[in-house]
């Protein structure tokens, strides 16, 4: 009897079978239109520019050239500015944290009696702002105009992240797990930073996501407020590049020379979307995991 109750529970209708093909047909064209324009960057980079040029470059690299990279990597700006972007992601990134979880925390206790008004403030924030030139002389004044830690200390908080911590906290750590911890004479700073850290480490993991992206693609921030070319992150140098190849093409009165030139600079744009977005495609998937999980948790429940 048992058995042909399970037979029966496993059993699929043909509604079900049909769904099943349907979706994973769907699901499979979505994986190759989001998929494909990645790969044929990168088979872009090694071939041919007339190959490119004239369609014959769909699945497999035409004309196999390496030069866009060694461009790419004779610059001796690009390894400065890859040193710079990364201590702007790594030493940005673990103030955003702190900053942020130092925030969220105190926002979550219902018995704190500002949080209302620290809500309000920071709301106020995200849809009102001083604006480009008052920031612009706030950091000349304070002096961190060219400096590096104008790339680390003006995006220090992001109020949408504190908002998704906050939630988070409220909702998977409950208050009765403090009340039980300050019987035990447990302050709320050890609280905080025994109890609440360690079992947020799924948020903080998107958190590191999120703003570790948002570091390593940094490129308005060094525009402006960046005069000194050492200090300059990875995207800005190579925008640089770029634009400096693409002008001297278009400079040159040598009709052969001037092909040559475009060529290269077609090889090193599709170089340097490669070079800028390595470093993340291969972080991302060991921190995949925890950035789903992290964004259930801390997503806004009813």
């Amino acid at each position: 009897m048992k058995e042909k109750r399970k037979h029966n529970f496993f059993k699929r209708s043909k509604e079900d079978i049909f769904f099943d093909i349907f979706n994973y047909a769907v699901l499979g064209i979505i994986t190759v239109l989001v998929l494909y324009p990645l790969y044929f960057i990168v088979i872009a980079s090694f071939s041919d520019p007339d190959a490119i040029n004239t369609g014959q470059v769909v699945f497999f690299p035409k004309g196999f050239n390496t030069l866009g990279y060694q461009r790419i990597f004779e610059n001796t700006k690009i390894w400065r500015a890859y040193g710079n972007t990364i201590f702007y992601t790594f030493v940005g990134t673990a103030i955003n944290i702190i900053m942020t979880m130092v925030f969220a925390y105190p926002l979550s206790r219902k018995d704190f009696s500002g949080r209302k008004f620290m809500t309000f403030f920071m709301m106020f924030t995200m849809y009102f702002q001083g604006g480009l030139m008052p920031t612009y002389l706030l950091m000349q004044k304070i002096g961190l105009y060219d400096t590096p830690w104008v790339m680390v200390l003006l995006p220090a908080l992001n109020v949408f992240n504190v908002i998704i911590a906050k939630t988070n906290i409220q909702h998977n750590i409950p208050e009765e797990l403090y009340e039980a911890a300050s019987i035990d004479g447990c302050s709320h700073f050890k609280f905080f930073w025994q109890i609440v850290m360690p079992l947020s480490k799924s948020i903080m993991a998107v958190l590191v996501l999120y703003y570790g992206v948002a570091h390593w693609n940094e490129f308005m921030n060094g525009l402006v407020y960046l005069r000194d070319e050492g200090l300059y992150p990875l995207q800005l140098v190579l925008r640089g590049i770029l634009v400096q190849n693409q002008a001297s093409a278009d400079m040159m009165t040598d009709i052969e020379s001037m092909l040559e030139q475009q060529k290269a600079a077609e090889l090193i744009k599709y170089g340097l979307i490669i070079v800028s977005a390595l470093p993340v495609l291969v972080i991302y998937p060991f921190l995949q995991k925890y950035f789903a999980k992290g964004v259930m948790v801390g997503a806004v429940k009813g």
